[in-house]
C-alpha cells in the first residue's frame, strides 16, 4: 500500500490511525512521527513521545496497552539488541514501534508493519508492506477505514 502524505500533520494523521487498529503484540517499523500517532491512538500523551534516540527505548503507557517506542539508530551489532531485551519487548505484550528497523532487518519479528517514508515533491509517500497475515488484515482494515484521495 501507498500513500501520499502531504504535510508532517499527515503523516501523524497516518500513524492515529494505524494505532487505531492496533493490537497487544503489534510491531510497527517507522519513524517518529507515524509513532507519535500510534502512541496517541493508544492513549499516550503527545508531548511524551520523542525519538528514544539517546535512550534507546521510550515506554509509554496506553489506556490499555504498554508501548515501548526503540531507535536503534545507535546500535551497530545484533549483540547490542539483546543487551536491552529487544527480543522479548518486539512482539510481546503491548504494541512496539521501531526507528531505524532496517539496520537490523534480520532480527525483527517474523511479522511486523514497514512503513517507509521517501521525499515525493513536497510531501512523502508512505510505503506500507505487511510482513506476515495480521499485517495483511491490518493494512486491509485501515484502507477501508480511510480515504487517502489516492
Amino acid at each position: 500500500m501507498e500513500i501520499y502524505l502531504q504535510d508532517s500533520a499527515a503523516t501523524e494523521a497516518l500513524g492515529r490511525l494505524l494505532g487505531k487498529h492496533a493490537a497487544s503484540g503489534d510491531v510497527f517499523a517507522g519513524k517518529t512521527l507515524l509513532s507519535r500517532g500510534v502512541a496517541v491512538a493508544l492513549g499516550a500523551e503527545a508531548e511524551d513521545v520523542n525519538s528514544p534516540t539517546f535512550a534507546i527505548m521510550n515506554v509509554y503507557q496506553g489506556r490499555e496497552l504498554e508501548i515501548r517506542h526503540f531507535d536503534l539508530y545507535r546500535l551497530n551489532r545484533p549483540e547490542e539488541l539483546e543487551d536491552i531485551g529487544f527480543g522479548e519487548y518486539a512482539g510481546g505484550d503491548g504494541v512496539t514501534l521501531i526507528e531505524w528497523a532496517e539496520l537490523f532487518k534480520e532480527e525483527l519479528p517474523e511479522e511486523y508493519l514497514q512503513i517507509t517514508l521517501l521525499h515525493d515533491g513536497e510531501g512523502r509517500r508512505a510505503v506500507l508492506q505487511a510482513q506476515g497475515e495480521r499485517y495483511e488484515k491490518l493494512l486491509r482494515e485501515v484502507e477501508e477505514d480511510a480515504d487517502f484521495g489516492n
